[in-house]
């Protein structure tokens, strides 16, 4: 049974920090074409991509909205993806979720397209 468990959330003020991990169990993604990646939904809106990472952490993707900002890298040791948060900002609020799966590149920003999910974590930023 796979198992993706997110850590890190939390309460931040606005231009702060945060880093996120997800550890997964229950098989490793480091197939052709497993990416592992990060979605967040805010209350009222659609779940939205924010990055993703491909097993060999060779290429990654970036929404708009992040880039620059947020940085996906991940630990196949460990089985470990990592979202770094960096000048955080109010819009940032919502509960991010881990995700996994064998997705062909052209298709990393659609949640449809993984295969399994985190149960999330909180990211609350203040003005």
């Amino acid at each position: 049974q796979v198992q993706l468990v997110e850590s890190g959330g939390g309460l931040v003020q606005a231009g702060g920090s945060l880093r996120l991990s997800c550890a997964a169990s229950g098989r490793t993604f480091t197939f052709s074409n497993d990416v592992m990646g990060w979605f967040r939904q805010a209350p009222g809106k659609e779940r939205e991509f924010v990055a993703a990472i491909s097993w060999s952490g060779g290429s990654t993707l970036y929404a708009d909205s992040v880039k620059g900002r947020f940085t996906i890298s991940r630990d196949n040791a460990k089985n470990t993806v990592y979202l770094q948060m960096n000048s955080l900002k109010p819009y940032d609020t919502a509960v991010y979720y881990c995700t996994a799966g064998q997705v062909l590149t052209l298709r990393r920003t659609n949640a449809d397209e993984y295969d399994y999910w985190g149960q999330g974590t909180q990211v609350t930023v203040s003005s």
